[in-house]
Formats: C-alpha cells, structure tokens, sequence
C-alpha cells in the first residue's frame, strides 16, 4: 500500500466503525444499525437523524434500575429540544432483565411511566452482541459495556460524542452539561 492509501484508510478507521457482520460492511453511525423495537417490529434508527440520542442499556432488576425515572424526566425536559432516549434491555449482568419484550414494556409504563422508546431485548456485550452495540463500543475505544445502565450520546450528527458508566445519574452535571451542548448545536 502507498503512503496515502494508509492515510486514507486511517481516517475512515478513525471516523467509522467497522462491523463484523459476515460482510464488510462500513457504518459510520450508530443510527445506521438494524434493530427491533420492543413491539417485535423494525425500529428505523435513521428517523433520530439530526436529533441528539442518549442510548441506555436498561434492566428491571438491577441497583440502577431507578434510573428510570430519571430517563423519563430527562426525556421530558429536553423532547422538544430534540432528544430522544433509547432504552435498549439486555439480560447480560447477572441476569437482571429475565423478562420478555411484553413484561418489560409493562414494567417500565407501570413502574416509571415511559414514553420514550425502547428496543427488543438484546445482547450488548461479548461475541452475540447486537450491531448497535458493536457500533458504540467501536467508536468508543473497543470496551465492553461493563453494567446495566451505561448511557452512549450520539450528537445531532450522529456520531458518538460521549459515553458515562452507570453510575452517572441522568440528573448529574457531567451528564446534564453534555446533553445540553449537543442540544445547542443545530
């Protein structure tokens, strides 16, 4: 390879994710992924396009679980402004989210009233883990989510500008400045 193809390949590298999905295949945003809503059918992540997408894995049984509420307030404050929040189940740690895709919609409107949207139970972490998922933690230096609860925030150009552990509430500062910056860029 010529010195400028190695360039040329390193930027692509840098700005995009490269996803082993059986096919060489490169998507340059996480809102490029297939994936199911929790009512079974096809959610087109693409529609979030321009719009600044805070992505939570989300489980019913673990200690961050009341993060929830959070979420939904969250969601409420800062719809209009153009976020949106994508709770994404996944049963990876410790089996905290047995449920299926009917008793987690319940759970979450019963329990913590949420309107924002939520996908089907997925895998988020290891080698089944679902295209989305490989899309973040690409663009995120590689690591494997390491708990329920952990946030991604894919700014208005649909590239990842942020990811915050679990135990970063959807109230705290650190959280709250970083949305707001996104929210601001138009």
């Amino acid at each position: 390879m010529k010195v400028w193809q190695l360039a040329v390949a390193a930027v692509l590298l840098a700005g995009c994710a490269v996803v082993g999905t059986g096919e060489d295949k490169t998507v340059t945003s996480p809102l490029d992924a297939k994936i199911k809503g929790i009512d079974g059918k096809d959610l087109d992540l693409s529609k979030y396009k321009g719009k600044v997408v805070l992505i939570v894995n989300v489980a019913s049984k673990c200690g961050y679980t009341k993060q929830y509420k959070g979420l939904q307030e969250l969601y409420e404050q800062h719809e209009k402004d153009g976020l949106v929040i994508l709770g994404v189940p996944a049963n990876d740690f410790q089996k905290q989210e047995p449920g299926t895709d009917e008793e987690i919609k319940a759970f979450c409107t019963t329990n913590y009233k949420v309107k924002f949207p939520l996908t089907t139970k997925v895998v988020v972490k290891g080698a089944d883990k679902t295209e989305l998922y490989k899309i973040l933690t690409a663009a995120t230096g590689g690591k494997e989510v390491g708990w329920n609860f952990e946030k991604f925030l894919v700014g208005r150009d649909g590239k990842v500008v942020g990811r915050y552990l679990s135990g970063v509430a959807p109230d705290s500062p650190e959280l709250l400045t970083a949305i707001k910056a996104q929210l601001e860029k138009k």
